[in-house]
């Protein structure tokens, strides 16, 4: 039978959050129920709410960085028992047969993963909803181990902040003496910064902020470069392998682009949509130098991601609020005033 619950949603695109009552799909043999204790707030939750991209089902759900407690499993479950701490992140199931998912891969899913909310599931087409709520049904294959050292209040960005940088640190293979850069210092930028220097890299942040400076320190920058001075962007020509661009909206890329090295690559992991001015190939061509794109990451990248941070007692910057609060957080985190991810207590959803 379905589970009725209580979450937060949005009826359309001008509506604010409220309380809501709804109908999750049956738990199947495979499935994971959990009890969601923390949920994380990520800027895409806001576009879906506001449909910037078009791909709303309303009424929506939002959160996909959900942190809980096992309550119950299926009978065909062997990863988790009941009492375990688990993450569920921005999927929940992808075609499994496609050449991405036999990767691991299944954010590139060549039929396109099922995301966490405002999809459909994939057998009862039954729309999905997100972590704003009490609990959640998910296949095992999509359910992550949060480790045990890890503090579960500040864990949950880890499932999208954290991997949308981690999977192109692992990909480009950084390691001890890396040169990396990111480009902004938000939720996504502060995760680049921790798990850079986590992993032993010379790490520098790019910023037009001058204020930014003491708290990218703190977080695991060697080095800041305010991007508007011309004698300190001079200063890092040619130095940097990597360089994770986490700004969500159109900026001018080329300013950077000489500070790549040989064979160095800028990664894009916060725009969706077109670089303006256009893009100059005579630094790209000239020094073998790339522009690539990445999106969060697979399930098998996304529990590594776990294991170092449980490692190297890594988590994000958060600052906990509760449910009925989520609408000014929405506001204050359009005008960037959160250090660096608002988290929702959902035990506060119990008050209504």
């Amino acid at each position: 039978m379905t589970m009725n619950l209580l979450g937060y949603a949005a009826s359309s695109s001008k509506a604010p959050l409220e309380l809501f009552r709804f109908e999750r799909r049956k738990a199947r043999a495979d499935d994971v129920v959990i009890d969601i204790l923390y949920c994380g707030i990520c800027h895409t939750d806001i576009h879906y709410v506001q449909n910037d991209w078009g791909l709303t089902i309303f009424p929506v759900v939002p959160g996909h960085e959900i942190i809980g407690r096992v309550v119950n499993v299926g009978a065909d479950v062997t990863l988790f028992k009941v009492g375990d701490h688990v993450g569920v992140g921005c999927m929940v199931d992808s075609c499994q047969h496609c050449t991405a998912c036999k990767q691991g891969l299944e954010q590139y899913c060549k039929e396109g993963p099922t995301y966490t909310y405002s999809s459909k599931d994939r057998q009862d087409n039954m729309t999905t909803f997100g972590g704003y709520s009490e609990k959640i049904i998910v296949s095992e294959k999509f359910v992550l181990r949060i480790p045990d050292s890890l503090d579960l209040k500040s864990a949950g960005p880890l499932l999208c902040a954290g991997i949308t940088t981690w999977s192109p640190l692992s990909h480009w293979k950084v390691v001890q003496g890396t040169h990396v850069a990111v480009i902004g210092l938000g939720g996504l930028g502060h995760m680049a910064l921790k798990l850079a220097k986590g992993l032993g890299a010379n790490v520098t942040l790019f910023t037009r902020s001058p204020g930014k400076e003491q708290d990218a320190r703190r977080l695991g920058a060697d080095n800041v470069i305010l991007s508007t001075g011309e004698n300190q962007m001079a200063a890092v020509k040619d130095k940097f392998d990597l360089i994770i661009d986490t700004v969500p909206y159109t900026h001018d890329i080329n300013q950077y682009i000489p500070t790549l090295s040989l064979d160095g690559t800028l990664v894009l992991v916060g725009l969706l949509g077109n670089l303006e001015p256009t893009l100059n190939t005579v630094p790209l061509v000239m020094g073998r130098k790339s522009v690539a794109g990445s999106v969060i990451g697979g399930i098998i990248e996304t529990q590594e991601l776990l294991d170092f941070c449980g490692e190297h007692g890594i988590t994000a910057d958060v600052e906990i609020i509760k449910i009925q609060d989520v609408n000014e957080s929405y506001k204050r985190m359009l005008k960037s005033d959160v250090k660096y991810r608002f988290v929702i207590d959902m035990s506060s959803l119990k008050k209504d």
